[in-house]
Order: structure tokens, then sequence, then C-alpha cells
């Protein structure tokens, strides 16, 4: 049998070692990055990535995140070096990874535990181990997750479920900007050129509304937490708008409760529920016609029907996502989001990344328009 020839990324390897030996590359150098080299040898960046990390690994150079990757100030034996390849790494032509990372602010019935599960049957199916981080809504935890998984080489690649905030995350904008195989689910960044898997909520929150004014309602209010730079709910708004202007209503029907917090991750407390309750019966006393209320999410449709449970007549609620389960909530109109789709997606635009195919920036699941079943 023949002797194998050496793989792409010990080519990558033997070239920066022999830089070193000959003096073209010195302690405290700044080692060309992961696209330069991949440009170099024509491979994939996920190759050029396995090979840097297998110096670091062998104490050969030091990566320094934001910066680029450096020669070690000290330099073992160049001569006695055993170079080890992490099994987790993917080179040209070989296997897929062999971890990948799910951060996520946190998951329920109504929404989450669907997308959370198809994400880790996906990898189950491809062989891959799945770790997940759950942030509680917090970017300050979001932004240690993914500094953890990357800085520490314990993932290959993020699929990440972004925190709602009116910034976004820098340790998230570093990794993009970084170019690490990463996919976004639910959301996407505005701006930022970035693999995202969710629904059109656009067009989605347009159906519903347009269902609610079907209905014969013709004042109706959308009830969300704030909307900037959240770009679900900042569609979701834009879709309810766009049900009225599609139908030659005037918006000045469109009413907005924009300001709720209850169901913001980490904050779902009894007292923060009786303040949104609060400023829900400010709301109606201020706009007494209104008899729908368009909701951005399930828990705060049930937040809703709790405030408005002694008015007469009932007002309809409608909202995105429910349990599959009615004995676990209460029935309203709702969209059904694809989570099922959206996670075996998710995980294969990551892996499609990792080989080093080009992906689209945005992929949009199908989603349903549910009648409640009552009973």
């Amino acid at each position: 049998m023949a002797a194998r020839g050496p793989l792409l990324y010990e080519r990558i390897i033997e070239y920066l070692l022999d830089e070193l030996r000959r003096g073209a590359l010195n302690p405290g150098d700044r080692v060309p990055s992961e696209m330069e080299l991949a440009e170099r040898f024509e491979v994939s960046r996920i190759t050029s990535k396995k090979a840097l990390e297998v110096l670091r690994q062998a104490g050969v150079v030091q990566r320094i995140r934001g910066k680029g990757s450096f020669v070690a100030a000290e330099l073992p034996d160049l001569d006695a070096l055993e170079l080890s390849p992490s099994s987790t790494a993917a080179g040209e032509g070989e296997r897929v990874p062999g971890t990948i990372a799910m951060i996520y602010p946190d998951a329920s019935e109504a929404y989450g535990l669907e997308l959370l599960c198809a994400v880790e049957e996906r990898c189950a199916e491809r062989g891959i181990n799945l770790v997940i981080k759950r942030t509680r809504g917090s970017q300050e935890e979001e932004e240690k997750a993914i500094e953890s998984m990357v800085d520490a080489g314990l993932a290959e690649g993020l699929i990440v479920f972004p925190v709602h905030g009116e910034y976004y995350n820098a340790g998230l904008l570093r990794t993009i900007l970084d170019g690490f195989p990463l996919v976004l689910v639910d959301r996407y960044l505005a701006g930022i050129q970035v693999c995202a898997v969710h629904t059109d909520n656009v067009a989605a929150a347009r159906a519903l509304t347009e269902r609610v004014l079907d209905q014969g309602h013709r004042q109706v209010a959308f009830v969300s937490p704030p909307p900037e730079n959240t770009s679900s709910i900042e569609e979701r708004l834009e879709g309810f708008r766009a049900a009225f202007a599609g139908r030659g209503l005037s918006l000045d029907n469109a009413r907005q409760l924009t300001g709720l917090s209850s169901t913001l991750p980490g904050a779902f407390t009894p007292e923060n529920v009786l303040a949104d309750v609060e400023r829900i019966h400010d709301f109606q006393a201020r706009e007494p016609e209104v008899t729908a209320f368009v909701v951005c999410e399930y828990n705060l449709a049930r937040v809703m029907s709790r405030a408005i449970a002694e008015t007469e007549p009932r007002p309809l609620i409608a909202c995105f996502d429910s349990p599959l389960d009615p004995v676990a909530g209460p029935p309203f109109l709702h969209v059904r989001q694809n989570q099922r789709e959206m996670g075996r997606q998710a995980v294969d635009l990551l892996l499609a990344q990792m080989r080093g195919e080009t992906v689209p920036p945005r992929s949009i699941v199908p989603f349903s328009i549910v009648e409640p079943e009552i009973s």
C-alpha cells in the first residue's frame, strides 16, 4: 500500500514550521490569518483553522481574540514536536466536526423547546456532539458563553439564539467578523452579514392580523416588549401595520402597547407581571374601544389574558406560538412557527460553513395560522 501524502492541514503546518526554522517568522511575529492561509493553499478556512489550532496546542503559536495568531514567545524544540490534532477538528475531506454549541436565552413548551430538540436530533443524526449554553436572557452571559466556546476551542461552530437587547453583543459581533462558523436562529442582526434562519415575521404578523380583521375587529392593538434592535419584534410590528395598510384601514386604529417587560428573559417575576397588568389596565382606560390584541409572544398573551379577565365583552387575543398540548395553557388564535425545520436548517447550514461552502445570509422557514381549540 502506498504511503499517504500529507493532509491539507499538515501542509500548512509544515509550511509555518519551515518559516520558523529559516527565521522568516520569529517569536512575537504575527502568523498569517486563517483567511490568508486558506487563500494561499486554496483550502477551506476550517482546514487553515485546524492547522493553527494544532500549532496552538503544541505551544508554537498563541491566538489572541480580535488580533490574530502570533508566534509564541518561548518556542518548543521544533524538531522534537509531537503534533496531535484534536479529534474534533475537521480538515479538508475529513468527516464533519465533533462538537458544536447552541447558545440560547431560554426555552418553553410555547417556544424554544422544539427548536432545541430539533438541533439536538439533527446533531445526533450527523454524529456531532452538542454543547448547550443557556444565557437566561443576559447579554453578558451570552458574551461569556461565546468567548468560552470560541477562545477555549470547545466548539468548532455556533448556533446562537440572540437575546433581546438595545445593542448588539460585542462578543457576537467579533465572532462574526472573525469569520467563525456561526448561524443565528429566530432573528438576524440588521446590517450585519451573517447566516440566519428565521420565520418571515412580517408576513406572519400580517397574516395573523388579517385573520383578526376578518373577524370584524377594526380597533386592534399590538402588544410587545420594546422592539428596538430585536428584529423579530420590529418585523412583527411592521407586519401588523402592513395588514391595516393592505386593507385600506387607517393606522389610527392600529394602537401600540410596546413597553411591557415581564416576559423578557430573567424578568418573569410576580412583581413584573403585576406591573405589566397595571400597564395594560391603564392602556384600556385610554383606549376603551380596542376589541382585539395582537401579541408578539405567547407568555405575554397569557399576561394579557390575566389583565383582561374581567373585561366585558372580552377582547380577542391573538399571538405568536402556543404549546402543542392545549392543556399546557389557554388557547389563542396564533402563528405557529416551524421550529423543527428551523433547528434542522441551522445545523445543516453550520456544517456547510465549516466545510467552506457558501451559505445564504437568510433562510426563511414556513409558518401557519392556527385557530384555538376550544373544548
